[in-house]
């Protein structure tokens, strides 16, 4: 039996903190506070996320760190950047394999399709369609540009 998503991170924690990892470490606390969080927010403290909700908790991390990473560049703070980097590599090894450019393309062609899409205004349908079943696999900035080359 595979361990649930929210065991793997306590294993891969205990890990971490036994070898000295001070940044994997420091990046499953966050993780590990933010659950304990949510759990308090959901009434059921001392319980269990399903795996869905700790995708949930780590698309959100994950963002975060995207958006803090723009935001240092943009200030021109490289050591800053780099730091934010380096958790996101490590929150995204928790994360489902991204979808090739490949894939996404004919994805989002099969999507079109599917939902009978022709022109702009349909963009809406085909996004939410397609993140609902690839949650955590697309950026989507990239699918919203995507989906609207092809609908143009």
């Amino acid at each position: 039996m595979s361990n649930s998503l929210f065991q793997q991170i306590e294993m891969d924690y205990l890990q971490a903190y036994k070898a000295k990892e001070t940044v994997r470490v420091s990046v499953l606390r966050l993780i590990k506070t933010a659950v304990k969080n949510r759990l308090v927010d959901t009434k059921r403290p001392g319980g269990t996320l399903s795996d869905e909700e700790m995708l949930d908790l780590i698309l959100k991390e994950a963002k975060q760190r995207r958006d803090s990473i723009e935001q240092f560049i943009a200030a021109d703070r490289k050591d800053l950047a780099d730091k934010e980097n380096a958790e996101l590599d490590i929150i995204q090894q928790y994360l489902p394999k991204p979808l090739t450019p490949e894939e996404l393309i004919s994805i989002i062609d099969i999507t079109i399709a599917e939902v009978g899409a022709t022109s702009p205004k349909d963009i809406g349908k085909v996004m939410n369609t397609i993140m609902a079943r690839y949650r955590g696999r697309i950026d989507g900035k990239i699918l919203s540009a995507q989906v609207k080359q092809r609908l143009q």
